[in-house]
């Protein structure tokens, strides 16, 4: 619930923007395109520092990492409010990008830590709905504050509630070797579900990248989480702003209108990306095509976007753009669920799943096809075996040396 409300917050910071944007662009002068580089400028430093700040987690750990994060990007949002122009809240933008990097990739390996495998997808899913659900309270709350006292006293207003976060995470979170509340049987529950080892990896993170990056499996997860964000981004960043130029509405009505696609996609977060794999994983089913299955479907609903291109009612633009979101808000507690399957955060923003990347189930049926029915006996002993290495060593030197076995047992 932590690491969910650092969410909610964090998302606050990233859409004051949206909301307010019409009146800060009336007060500076700003034309569409300099909007649009304001909008742009988080995205720069947030996805640039993906991969290093996946390395500092790793040497550093969570609960640093995330005090130094949830503070600094409390004192970018705070910086906005007493800028003059362009250029001071494209600088402050940067900077939140910069604090808010480390944020998802953190939950993300504090999730691995605390939860055992089968309890992954809903424990993800809460702290990746709350990203969806800070678009239905944020936006109208936001909006209030904008309208009554001004856009300046909106990102004030989410700057003290991100210092009320930073407070919340110093005093509360620890990982569980850490926690003196947690008890010997718990601890002992956690790990032998297959929770992540705590402490700082081995020195293999770089061997283990370097590999990935040459994988095309993982090259193709993502270009679909790419596609996957620059529609929720879209929608994130656009959205009420559009309603506000092209449909004529008040930034008021614009908020409320903007809360419906996020609410039926943190529903579509929890139930499906978190509850439904949870349940069919616990009923016996494959784990791996379980999360393939909600992954490419919600990604395919996703397609419903196309829909609001083609007609000019708002109602029905907001429907498709409902169903879109949901779909996609679906797959992606899956994606956000692989990285805490192996050790090195330094991975995170590629999606990679170290398991399915060396024991992948596809792979093995083509070579099962190649070799005839003994090969493919010969592949889902060899596969069990790996897998059962890489379980067992859990780092990512282990988990490159699997590879190369796989690959010598193959030839």
């Amino acid at each position: 619930m932590l690491l969910g409300a650092g969410v909610l917050v964090n998302y606050f910071d990233r859409i004051n923007l949206s909301v307010s944007g019409p009146q800060l662009q009336h007060e500076f002068g700003l034309t569409t395109a300099e909007m649009g580089l304001l909008f742009s400028a988080f995205f720069w430093s947030y996805a640039l520092l993906q991969i290093p700040t996946g390395l500092v987690l790793d040497r550093f750990g969570v609960t640093l990492v995330g005090r130094i994060g949830s503070f600094l990007w409390a004192a970018a949002t705070l910086l906005i409010t007493i800028v003059s122009g362009f250029g001071g809240v494209l600088a402050a933008r940067v900077v939140l990008g910069v604090a808010e990097a480390p944020a998802f990739p953190a939950n993300s390996k504090a999730t691995g830590y605390w939860f055992p495998r089968k309890e992954r997808a809903l424990s993800t899913a809460i702290f990746d709905a709350a990203a969806k659900f800070s678009n239905v309270i944020g936006v109208p709350v936001v909006a209030l504050v904008s309208v009554s006292f001004g856009w300046r006293w909106g990102f004030g207003f989410t700057a003290f509630l991100s210092f009320l976060y930073f407070l919340a995470f110093l005093i509360f979170y620890r990982d569980p070797n850490e926690d003196a509340k947690l008890s010997q049987a718990e601890r002992d529950y956690i790990h032998a579900g297959g929770a992540t080892p705590e402490g700082q990896s081995d020195s293999g993170a770089g061997r283990m990248l370097g590999y990935l990056l040459a994988n095309r499996k993982v090259w193709g997860l993502t270009i679909g989480f790419a596609a996957y964000g620059y529609t929720f981004y879209l929608f994130l960043t656009w959205l009420p702003g559009y309603l506000v130029q092209t449909m004529h509405m008040s930034i008021l009505k614009s908020a409320g209108f903007s809360t419906i696609p996020w609410v039926c996609a943190t529903i579509a977060d929890l139930v499906v990306g978190g509850w439904l794999i949870d349940h069919l994983v616990a009923k016996g089913m494959d784990d791996s095509r379980v999360r393939k299955t909600v992954l490419i479907c919600g990604m395919l609903v996703g397609l419903a976007v196309f829909g609001a291109t083609q007609t000019t009612n708002p109602v029905w633009a907001i429907v498709w753009i409902s169903i879109a979101l949901s779909g996609l808000s679906a797959a992606a507690p899956v994606g956000w669920s692989i990285p805490s399957r192996i050790t090195d955060a330094s991975v995170e923003a590629f999606g990679g799943d170290v398991d399915e990347v060396i024991v992948d189930r596809d792979f093995e049926l083509d070579m099962g096809k190649t070799l005839g029915e003994d090969g493919q006996d010969r592949i889902d002993q060899q596969g069990r075996g790996v897998a059962h290495h890489v379980d067992a060593h859990r780092s990512s030197g282990a988990a490159v040396e699997a590879a190369q076995v796989v690959e010598a047992r193959l030839d």
